[in-house]
């Protein structure tokens, strides 16, 4: 075997279907987010707009988050040291730990990496502490659950996505004196959708199964404190075990989840991606611990980001795109053709200084590649007219479909 030719036709299988992906090398100018410079691979610069960044808020460069890290810096230096149980838990990570408690109103909350790290490693590691769990998972949940709940060695049902007949039929052929756990997603990225999460907690508890929501792209920005939407419905008291992350509205890093104390201390002690990782740095828990007490208090932050979305959707409608709209802030336009999504991409980069990433398979099922918006508080009325200019032409350019498609 040619080991780098079969790299060669992996690579090329790629480029051929139109979805290799191309890394953007941008530079945030503190200040000035949403705008970056881009290098482009001769070596050139480009000021650009980043229209697809997970920084919900612009919390990434709040005054509020900089001091604090500044300050955990210069107090602690770069990194914890070692491992949360070998050196490597300081206060900075204690003082984030009790703030995201408060926010979930729950007995505890522990700390990750990453979101990812805390889906896979807490999901993966439940069958340990409930022999026979059977974990019942939406079938469109993000990777990081579908790894941990693969990787976990115990039994799993996939239920179709928002499908409550379908989750009711599936948990009704578990055995009742088996362990059961429900997984699912409050807002799924990729269409910004909301899940049923009333419906499926009294499905829940009919069948006496334990719950997991992943709020990875609603804490910081739903609820009357940011907790996300099981805490705008008033049903986070009602949930085992809730996901979240410090990379997105929150504008630093890192993952959790957030339960009692108890099940927090037995993911803790069994979960080899908690117990054998080096810890956040001090200045990274610091900031996010900063930013989550801010966010705690900011509604006018969240009623602007709210307002913003809303307008950009109203625009984009106005052009006959055809947009996803399930009322989120979350703003998916439909390509259907991965040559044309990256190509429109490509060109609002180079000719519009617009940076939007195209969305294609594996991420998205074949034929429903699109460009995914994420619209922040701080893109101004100017940033939108410029966007809204480039897709019109661009849209005609390609020929593509401008027949709304249905949310």
């Amino acid at each position: 075997m040619t080991y780098d030719s079969a790299l060669d036709t992996a690579l090329q299988r790629l480029h051929d279907e139109g979805r290799y992906r191309t890394f953007i090398d941008v530079e945030r100018a503190r200040g000035n987010f949403p705008h970056a410079v881009w290098t482009k691979p001769d070596g050139t610069t480009q000021d650009v707009t980043i229209w697809c960044g997970n920084d919900y808020l612009g919390m990434g460069q709040h005054p509020v988050v900089l001091a604090a890290m500044h300050e955990a810096l210069d107090a602690t230096g770069a990194g914890s040291g070692g491992t949360r149980n070998i050196s490597g838990t300081t206060v900075y990570h204690k003082r984030l730990e009790s703030e995201l408690a408060d926010l979930h109103g729950k007995e505890e909350a522990l700390l990750f990496t990453s979101a990812y790290i805390a889906n896979d490693a807490t999901l993966s590691t439940l069958p340990k502490l409930f022999p026979g769990l059977v974990i019942l998972s939406d079938g469109l949940n993000h990777a990081s659950m579908i790894e941990g709940i693969r990787r976990n060695g115990g039994a799993k049902r996939i239920f179709k996505h928002n499908d409550l007949d379908d989750l009711r039929a599936q948990l009704e052929a578990v055995p009742a004196n088996v362990p059961k756990l429900v997984a699912f997603e409050s807002i799924y990225s990729m269409d910004g959708d909301f899940a049923p999460i009333k419906a499926i907690l009294d499905l829940a508890d009919e069948y006496n199964a334990l719950t997991y929501i992943d709020e990875v792209h609603a804490v910081g920005i739903y609820g009357p404190r940011g907790a996300g939407v099981a805490e705008r419905d008033g049903l986070m008291d009602r949930i085992d075990i809730i996901n979240g992350t410090l990379a997105k509205a929150y504008g630093v890093m890192g993952g959790y989840i957030a339960a009692s104390a108890k099940m927090c201390d037995a993911i803790r002690s069994y979960a080899p991606g908690f117990i054998f990782t080096t810890s956040l740095p001090p200045a990274v828990a610091a900031g996010a611990a900063a930013s989550v007490a801010h966010l705690k208090a900011d509604t006018a932050l969240r009623k602007q980001h709210q307002d913003g979305a809303a307008a950009l959707k109203l625009r984009l409608k106005g052009l006959g795109l055809p947009l996803i709209d399930h009322g989120s802030h979350i703003i998916p336009v439909h390509v259907g053709d991965p040559v044309k999504c990256k190509m429109i991409s490509d060109r609002l980069l180079d000719d519009h200084g617009i940076y939007v990433q195209p969305i294609n398979f594996p991420t998205v099922p074949r034929g429903t590649e699109r460009l995914r918006f994420t619209p922040s508080p701080v893109h101004g009325s100017k940033q939108v007219d410029a966007l809204v200019h480039a897709l019109d032409e661009l849209w005609s350019h390609c020929a593509l479909n401008r027949a709304e498609m249905a949310g």
